[in-house]
């Protein structure tokens, strides 16, 4: 196959009609670039170039292929160009595949501040209802990086970008102390889908304390179920990040509280465009809304 050095030195030298001034322009030495040539012809089988007392022409194979030797040169020119680009974070595509409980309170003003720091870089966003399934995304290749819960099968690169309390979301302030499991089974309970990861989670943590969780009311997103339940349909158990400041209802930490991990995974975690985003969900971090933060019993 032809190289793209070869057919560099055939459009230098039909361009300067030279030898001795392509291997100048191309920093070669005469001997360098007429190897070159040699190769081409070896190549197609013909010669590209005919010899003249002073200087070279094309002959009909050297002017049938040299438009498509410039084609190709600027092709591998655009190549450099483009990923020079993307590494810089100037352009490119980003596949990020995210819990559909964090995206509107954690990647959403990630996304905003990225969007304006790189806006011709093209973002494609995947919500997942399970860590597990959002893990098989990355791991298949189709998301560059994964925000979410950690996930229980993962041994690609994980980072943890914080900490979340699952609370308990509610329609009325009846009591300001903590709740415990056992206070919310006693209740009517907003509940989880089966295809939502979190209920599964929640019914094992119940499970080790001696506490089952029965279901009133079921549903596939967190921040549905703190909707439902500040219309007066059951205590939900919800992260955080599923909350926002202008939530109707009121919260109450847990007694004792339930944390979950928040982890990025990536199945390239040396792209530079994927190191780029790591970093300003690593900066952003998982905030808390202070309206909801103004409710929670402070945890040692």
């Amino acid at each position: 196959m032809a190289t793209l050095r070869a057919l560099e030195c055939l459009v230098a030298v039909l361009d300067y009609g030279s030898v001795t001034e392509a291997a100048a322009r191309l920093h070669m030495s005469q001997p360098a670039l007429s190897h070159q040539l040699a190769a081409l012809e070896r190549e197609i089988g013909t010669p590209v170039v005919e010899r003249l007392p002073r200087g070279v022409r094309a002959t009909a194979a050297g002017r049938a292929i040299v438009v498509d030797a410039r084609a190709a040169l600027a092709a591998a020119e655009r190549v450099v160009t483009t990923g020079r680009a993307v590494a810089a974070g100037a352009q490119g595509q980003l596949r990020i595949a995210c819990a559909e409980s964090m995206t509107a309170g954690l990647l959403a003003p990630v996304l905003r501040g990225w969007w304006r720091r790189h806006p011709d870089v093209h973002v494609m966003l995947n919500e997942m209802s399970s860590a597990d399934a959002l893990s098989e995304l990355v791991r298949a290749g189709a998301a560059d990086l994964g925000l979410g819960p950690r996930p229980t099968r993962w041994d690609g690169h994980l980072e943890v970008i914080g900490r979340e309390e699952i609370v308990a979301a509610r329609a009325a302030a009846d009591t300001a102390k903590p709740l415990t499991l056992n206070d919310i089974a006693a209740e009517p309970v907003v509940h989880y889908h089966p295809d939502n990861g979190l209920g599964a989670w929640l019914d094992d943590i119940a499970a080790d304390r001696g506490v089952t969780l029965t279901a009133a009311t079921r549903t596939k997103q967190a921040n549905t179920a703190a909707q439902l339940a500040a219309a007066g349909l059951g205590t939900a158990l919800v992260p955080t990040s599923a909350l926002s400041a202008s939530f109707p209802g009121v919260v109450r930490s847990l007694r004792p509280p339930i944390f979950r991990d928040v982890v990025c995974l990536t199945s390239t975690p040396n792209d530079p465009l994927v190191q780029r985003f790591q970093h300003e969900v690593r900066k952003r971090g998982v905030p808390v809304p202070a309206a909801i933060a103004a409710q929670l019993t402070p945890q040692r």
